[in-house]
């Protein structure tokens, strides 16, 4: 085996080539690293404050590629605080690669105090968005301890993860279609399809214009529409989730769409008719929602909460049906999370 060398390593991995070696070498590295006395010594950065208004993907992007500038003194100050800082920017918004770069910086102390319980949140959310290289070191770290860090919960004031909940109306499920009445279906929707969810939405307690919206960004109204991870149908239901519903025909469009409405029915009684969360929960599942307090750092689920709120006129709340399920544990810890946020890395 070659010697290891931080730069060929930190290339190999991040590169997604020869995984498997690169964590070998990684190993070696690490042990290195940890017989070293002065890590202890290396700064902690602080989390960056708020950002002011909203950020697009290309800031994200630039924010990524700053960070990396600044991390092997390319064209700018080698300065691995301000990459640190920046990464973690990026990783709040959901890009992955910045999730990976700065796990590997606290893993490995390169200019910051060493945080591997950190470093395995970030490595898991890298993973969790198919991000090859860091699938196999988030396996070798394990399944991440506590609450998540600051880098990887949702950004203090940002419009679309804001922390601030809308104020629930216990058991209020009377006309759900209210909120919504002044807004017309998607502009591509079949009008049997429509008159369909017109129908039976009621049913499930739900607006049709909620699950109108829905169906329109998971399948664009194709009955066949089957996504890379297996989600099928009008609803792109997995195939867990159907059967949760009892959904027994993933193809037949009746029970589709049924077993779609009856999964966000429960998901509203669950988030207590929190749009926001529901729609990041029918997404990326309610598990990575508790986990992470909020809408997951993913980009794809970012970029869906988003384009279905907008099409719902910014409503955040739907009356719910709080028999459909109990609620959610994690509404009972966010507001005091979110009334003393910490103020560093970790």
């Amino acid at each position: 085996m070659k010697p290891c060398r931080p730069a060929a390593v930190v290339r190999a991995a991040r590169s997604g080539r020869a995984v498997l070696a690169a964590t070998a070498c990684w190993l070696v590295l690490a042990a290195h690293a940890q017989a070293v006395p002065d890590l202890s010594a290396l700064p902690r950065p602080d989390t960056p404050p708020p950002e002011r208004g909203p950020v697009v993907p290309a800031q994200v992007e630039r924010w990524r590629l700053e960070a990396k500038g600044h991390e092997y003194g390319d064209g700018v100050p080698r300065d691995a605080l301000l990459a640190a800082q920046l990464y973690c920017r990026a990783a709040r918004y959901g890009d992955a690669e910045s999730q990976f770069n700065l796990a590997w910086m606290l893993t490995n102390a390169r200019g910051i105090e060493r945080d591997e319980a950190q470093a395995a949140h970030l490595f898991a959310a890298a993973a969790e968005q198919g991000l090859p290289q860091a699938l196999n070191m988030a396996s070798h770290l394990g399944a991440p301890l506590g609450p998540p860090p600051p880098c990887l919960r949702p950004p203090e004031q940002d419009p679309l993860t804001a922390t601030a909940r809308p104020q629930p109306r216990a058991g209020a499920v009377r006309s759900p279609s209210a909120l919504f009445a002044a807004l017309p279906p998607p502009a591509n929707a079949p009008q049997p399809i429509v008159r369909f969810v017109d129908l039976v939405a009621p049913e499930y307690k739900l607006a049709p214009q909620l699950v109108l919206a829905v169906m329109a960004t998971e399948s664009g109204f194709d009955p066949g529409a089957l996504s890379p991870k297996n989600a099928q149908g009008l609803m792109q239901l997995m195939p867990d989730t159907a059967a949760r519903f009892k959904v027994r025909k993933l193809s037949d469009p009746v029970q589709n769409i049924r077993g779609g409405m009856a999964y966000l029915r429960w998901l509203l009684a669950y988030y207590q008719g929190d749009v926001l969360f529901t729609l990041a929960a029918y997404n990326a599942g309610e598990g990575a929602v508790d986990r992470y307090r909020g809408v997951p750092p993913y980009a794809e689920t970012r970029a869906y909460v988003r384009r279905i709120l907008a099409a719902l006129g910014g409503q955040r709340w739907h009356p719910y049906d709080p028999e459909a399920a109990a609620p959610s544990p994690m509404l009972s810890t966010l507001s005091a999370a979110a009334a003393s946020p910490p103020t560093r890395l970790r």
